[in-house]
């Protein structure tokens, strides 16, 4: 079983300085997988800059403009989260086209499943805005080539950033193809992705969102994925799954408050390969979003890989939380989530 992955050094060069989404943490990833010889057993795709014909399949073209005159003129500070550099433009072209050859490599059967190690990243970024570090949207961009290109009638999208995707979200608000479900902490940046907010006409049902409480780990996530994203998924039938990966719910991630491990990231990702398997031919692609302590990220990276590719020894170098925090109860988030959306 072939297992893809996309990086270029051209991801680097979105410089942001002392940001927190920098470069380091693709550094982190790529000499982890080296050190541990794991990138011997993936399979290079070569990413390529999406067209501006691609990238308006979910931006408006004076957003793609304003983000490539702001690049001409040196970068600088789109809002108070979000900063480009000189070559951030670029970079962002190559991340949504690396993501469509990720996509491109999957359909094709050229590999089962594949991990686009891409920056900028995505899925904060609406048709009209760029925000949350994101400029372009990245897996909302793929989606829906992938629909057009190949003919497809469902698209899945599962989001485990430990923030909501609102650019995402509101690309697919109204689209019946796309299945778009959101585990994120609530209410946390970007203050969208209530849990009713559900979609809208024909789409209505087709958006998933489970706002956590801060504090969820390993076991408040996995009772998520079985009681409704599992079901959920299952009901939609997608042809193909795509997965916006943020590791910022890690419990030594600085930007949130969850509690979640390495071993816990892999028990989902496993959960998902599984819903692949059983519904889509195991196609499945992943891209980056978030994840901000690079060890934690770099393990976590290491982890889903190695799933993925049927290893059954995950390294967890982290472990649990040592802070002992007593998770909350989402009995009844659960419960509502699930009387919402007819799975009980």
């Amino acid at each position: 079983m072939k297992v893809g992955f996309v990086y270029d050094p051209i991801y680097l060069k979105h410089d942001t300085r002392q940001h927190v989404e920098n470069a380091a943490r693709l550094e982190a990833i790529i000499s982890h997988l080296e050190q541990t010889q794991l990138i011997r057993q993936l399979t290079p795709i070569k990413p390529r800059a999406a067209s501006v014909e691609e990238l308006s399949l979910v931006h408006h073209k004076q957003h793609i403009s304003y983000i490539q005159e702001v690049a001409q003129k040196g970068g600088g500070w789109l809002d108070p989260d979000t900063v480009m550099s000189t070559d951030s433009y670029q970079a962002a072209l190559y991340a949504a086209g690396g993501l469509i050859e990720t996509s491109k490599a999957v359909m094709r059967g050229e590999v089962a499943s594949a991990f686009a190690l891409v920056r900028p990243p995505g899925h904060h970024a609406t048709a009209t805005r760029a925000m949350g570090f994101c400029l372009f949207n990245n897996v909302a961009i793929a989606a829906k080539y992938a629909l057009t290109k190949y003919n497809l009638e469902r698209i899945a999208i599962i989001d485990f950033d430990v923030h909501h995707g609102n650019g995402t979200q509101g690309s697919f608000y109204d689209n019946p193809q796309v299945l778009y479900t959101s585990t994120h902490e609530f209410p946390f940046y970007p203050g969208t992705g209530n849990l009713d907010e559900i979609g809208k006409g024909e789409a209505k049902g087709t958006t998933v969102n489970i706002p956590l409480p801060a504090g969820c780990g390993d076991a408040e996530y996995l009772a998520v994925f079985e009681a409704i994203i599992v079901p959920v998924v299952r009901r939609f039938r997608p042809q193909l799954i795509l997965v916006s990966a943020g590791y910022d719910t890690h419990w030594a991630d600085g930007l949130a408050m969850m509690q979640v491990s390495v071993t816990g990231f892999a028990q989902m990702v496993k959960i998902i390969k599984e819903l692949a398997d059983e519904l889509c031919s195991g196609r499945l692609v992943f891209t980056l979003e978030g994840g901000y302590n690079p060890t934690a990220l770099a393990a976590s990276v290491k982890a889903t890989f190695d799933v993925l590719l049927g290893n059954t020894n995950i390294e967890d170098p982290l472990g649990k939380s040592p802070r002992g925090l007593a998770a909350p109860s989402i009995a009844p988030l659960i419960k509502a989530i699930k009387e919402i959306h007819n799975l009980l």
